[in-house]
């Protein structure tokens, strides 16, 4: 699910959170069961990668920002959370299948705004 706001900006509805995006800032939003809801906020131009893995009908995929100086989340081995970052990774955010579309303009529409070496 994508909406649009008013400003042009961009929403991904993921699993336990979100992610936006106005144009120049991501904003992750998470609220892990039995924890206060937390913001993570990211500016485009510092992202160096992103990731996508789709969700299926059998489990989430995932979307992912990478920074200068760290390396991506390793994706977990666990029965419930397999193949995607763990909940605690803030820069990650697990989505359903029905946000792959969705999750895949985001994806696009922050590398349009990252600058180009």
């Amino acid at each position: 699910m994508t909406t649009y706001s008013s400003g042009g900006g961009m929403d991904v509805k993921g699993v336990q959170g979100s992610i936006s995006f106005d144009g120049e800032w991501i904003t992750i939003t998470k609220k892990e069961v039995g924890q206060q809801q937390r913001q993570f906020r990211i500016r485009a131009a510092d992202v160096t990668g992103t990731r996508l893995k789709p969700g299926t009908r059998l489990v989430h995929g995932y979307l992912q920002f990478v920074l200068p100086g760290s390396a991506p989340a390793i994706e977990s081995k666990s029965l419930l959370t397999a193949g995607r970052p763990p909940q605690s990774d803030p820069h990650s955010l697990s989505i359903r299948r029905g946000a792959n579309d969705a999750a895949a303009k985001l994806v696009a529409a922050i590398e349009q705004a990252r600058p180009t070496p």
